[in-house]
């Protein structure tokens, strides 16, 4: 094929010009869900951790601490499982990875944050 029977037919080649609009705006505010989404998860973490080092240290057996920990780790690898299958949906990835991540964060940072929020609190 001649290479240059596309540019005799259409013209020469002219990708289309990129839209910019709130591009920055979106991405600040997916960083700053995933921030807040990321310390809760990781105070919720530490809390269990200590309870499960608490729990050891005071003579439970390694089955019974286990038995504690094992369905909030199930919980936090089935969310982000269930995160990661919602941002490669084929609706979600004809988004701008921006707004990919400002809907993933907007779905995933309420729970978290409430539950950190109720042991700062309760």
């Amino acid at each position: 094929m001649n290479p240059e029977t596309y540019a005799r037919l259409y013209g020469p080649a002219r990708p289309a010009p990129r839209q910019r609009r709130g591009g920055t705006a979106v991405t600040l505010l997916a960083a700053a869900l995933w921030l807040l989404t990321l310390a809760s998860a990781g105070w919720l973490t530490f809390l269990v951790g200590m309870a499960a080092l608490w729990g050891l240290a005071d003579g439970m057996s390694w089955a019974e601490v286990s038995d504690a920990v094992l369905p909030y780790a199930l919980t936090v690898l089935g969310c982000a499982a269930a995160l990661t299958a919602l941002a490669f949906a084929p609706g979600i990835r004809r988004l701008t990875p921006p707004a990919r991540l400002l809907l993933t964060s907007a779905l995933a940072c309420p729970l978290p944050a409430c539950l950190a929020l109720l042991t700062w609190v309760g």
